[in-house]
């Protein structure tokens, strides 16, 4: 015997006198019931369809026993789906598609389903709305956004719902995330197995109902995670690609409201590569735990979809769609990644894949860089963002083979050589704007060495390759590229080839050649592009578990010992006049931190005397201790690069050690 139901109730749908009956029956009753009320509508007569209407709209959420008759109304109603019409029964459509899964059982959930699944076969007309109306139940009604907001929820707000309601409304939903959306993804799946076009006519929905950037972190990361479940299932096959791309659409819509500011003044703000980089460990640990709020709340929404999708690549990777994933991230690259001004983040997601391939992904995106940089029929300014990438991302990668390295490294000199002859008889003085893609290649090259020096020379093959490269005939040229790109750059790279004895460098070392110059300021024009190194170490600490053992950092770098006559050299032409110790060149190794602990000019706290430092906030503070900049610049750097001698007087004492840092908006998420 199944559920048994009262006279009254029986009376009520069917008319009939008998005390109770089988769910059989009851379903036999309502289903005769439902039709004659769907059929009186276009004989003129309403009260039946009306009064369904009314019981509809008045079911009680959480009684048992009401959401037990509505089960089974709701299976009544799909096996009369094809009594249904859109002219005449246009209240109950809108009732029926504007349900959330989230305020009721997962029985009625499955009864919708059931209704849904019944009308898209019935009516090819209703296939938007049904897949509309699954998109919508991707958030529950409880993020209060218009789009996904229900007409229980409605009415809810309009007769008083608080806040505070809505927000426990929250709590309680987001506990059944997974029953919801495993329903809601199977009556996809379903949909798109029983009507072909459904796939297609899925995409621009999806699209279209994301939520927009600004919305709170939650929301924004449960719509993604939806996109990235749909993207990896059947349908994923057909509109995957095109999601993919709208997932990194949106971090980059994200990632360019983090600012990158540089608080020192525009003559100071040099980028100090060598000497700077931040890692993490114990002084920072804080910062990775999650809840965070040391890079407010719009990197830390990054930093969520950001991990959300690098975990996504992985399971990609796992299931044997690499070569899919990739073609679709590079295609997404192109168009939107590299002509991003100064992206921060987004990029990793390229340098990630690659790692889970080097010998194949990984080769393949040097290539393709180094195809971009090549090509006349390309802008400027993306030739040059290519050469930034892509000695970025040589010089980062741990996991690149060497070959890869050094072939890449041909392919840009051989351009610079073949670029030279046009221009031997240059008279006038220089102007680098002319001549960016030549510049950005040059530094591109030396950018290369200072990270790959010491391993091409240790390995004999490619030490022959390096060897013949025209390196010399090249920084000797009229163009001056050693005036011209950024002079730490210069500097390491001089010193780099000194030590390894590559060529004579001491013709090289005035003053006038690595000292930053008016030239070398206009080099990349007023976004300076000569600062932008793309695959810069990762700053977005919870996600960071994907880039880091994929990353070289400075410190783990092995540079030659170099010739104290080298730098002897560079500091008398300079004219300094600094002690021992702030001339002292440090030559990095894998234990570069161990240092740092007891070190008085480090950033794990506000150094004593301070004062002018107050007025820097708590956010301030954690903000410059993932910074990128140096915590012992003055005392391992040349005089002529050390903050001190460029920084007015009135400038706060932290500051002066900070040349530049990454700084989110601080607006309030909504």
């Amino acid at each position: 015997m199944g559920m048994q139901v009262e006279a009254p109730e029986v009376n009520r749908l069917t008319g009939m006198g008998t005390s109770t009956a089988t769910d059989k029956e009851v379903l036999s009753v309502a289903r005769l019931w439902i039709r004659q009320a769907l059929a009186s509508v276009s004989q003129g007569d309403a009260t039946c369809y009306n009064q369904l209407l009314q019981d509809l709209n008045n079911i009680e959420v959480g009684d048992p026993s009401q959401e037990a008759a509505f089960v089974m109304t709701l299976k009544a109603l799909s096996q009369s789906v094809s009594s249904i019409n859109e002219h005449h029964h246009g209240s109950l459509l809108s009732f029926v598609l504007g349900m959330s899964f989230w305020n009721f059982s997962l029985d009625v959930a499955d009864g919708l389903v059931e209704v849904i699944i019944n009308l898209v076969t019935s009516n090819g007309g209703l296939v938007d709305r049904c897949l509309d109306m699954l998109v919508k139940n991707f958030l529950p009604p409880s993020c209060g956004l218009p789009l996904f907001m229900d007409s229980l929820t409605r009415r809810l707000i309009l007769g008083g719902l608080t806040a505070d309601q809505l927000l426990q409304k929250k709590t309680e939903q987001l506990a059944r995330k997974s029953e919801i959306l495993d329903c809601v993804h199977l009556a996809i799946q379903q949909i798109a197995e029983l009507v072909p076009t459904a796939s297609l006519r899925l995409q621009p929905i999806i699209i279209r109902r994301m939520p927009h950037r600004v919305i709170h972190k939650d929301w924004n990361a449960l719509y993604v995670e939806n996109m990235l479940r749909v993207e990896s299932s059947a349908v994923g096959e057909i509109i995957g690609s095109t999601l993919l791309m709208a997932v990194v659409d949106r971090l980059i819509e994200i990632d360019v409201e983090i600012k990158w500011e540089h608080i020192l003044h525009e003559d100071s703000s040099k980028v100090y590569i060598f000497d700077m980089e931040m890692e993490d460990d114990e002084e920072n640990e804080e910062l990775g735990k999650p809840g965070s709020e040391s890079l407010g709340g719009v990197a830390d929404k990054m930093d969520v979809l950001m991990e959300m999708t690098l975990e996504h690549l992985k399971i990609c990777a796992d299931e044997g769609r690499l070569p899919q994933v990739y073609d679709t991230l590079m295609h997404s690259f192109q168009s939107t990644i590299l002509n991003t001004h100064k992206s921060k983040f987004t990029q990793f997601l390229v340098f990630y894949l690659c790692s889970l391939a080097p010998k194949t992904c990984g080769a393949n995106f040097a290539s393709m860089l180094c195809d971009i940089f090549v090509n006349k029929s390309r802008p400027r300014n993306t030739r040059m963002t290519a050469a930034a990438y892509l000695s970025s991302y040589l010089s980062r990668a741990k996991y690149l083979p060497l070959s890869v390295v050094s072939a890449s490294l041909r392919r840009l000199v051989d351009w610079c050589l073949q670029y030279l002859p046009n221009h031997n008889e240059e008279r006038k003085p220089v102007n680098p704007g002319v001549h960016g893609v030549f510049y950005s290649a040059c530094q591109a090259v030396m950018y290369i060495l200072c990270f790959r020096m010491k391993l091409l020379i240790d390995d004999p093959e490619q030490r022959l390759l390096l060897e013949k490269l025209p390196l010399k005939k090249i920084i000797e040229h009229k163009l001056n590229p050693l005036k011209i790109c950024l002079p730490s750059v210069v500097e390491e790279f001089l010193r780099q080839v000194n030590a390894v004895h590559l060529f004579d460098v001491l013709g090289f070392t005035s003053s006038k050649s690595i000292i930053e110059t008016e030239e070398s300021k206009a080099f990349g024009g007023v976004e300076r592009l000569d600062m932008f190194f793309p695959f810069d170490p990762y700053l977005l600490k919870r996600s960071d578990r994907f880039i880091r053992p994929n990353f070289t950092f400075w410190s783990m770098v092995q540079t030659p010992v170099e010739d104290d006559d080298f730098e002897d050299t560079m500091i008398v032409e300079e004219g300094a006049e600094s002690s021992d110790d702030e001339l002292e060149r440090h030559t990095y190794s894998e234990d570069f931190t161990s240092d740092d602990e007891g070190n008085s000019g480090s950033n794990k706290g506000f150094p004593e005397g301070q004062s002018e430092d107050e007025d820097f906030d708590s956010f301030e503070f954690s903000m410059n201790k993932m910074s990128i900049t140096p915590k012992h610049t003055e005392s391992r750097m040349p005089s002529k690069l050390q903050v001190s001698s460029v920084l007015t007087s009135d400038m706060p004492a932290r500051v002066k050690n900070m040349p530049a840092r990454l700084l989110p908006n601080i607006n309030d998420d909504l």
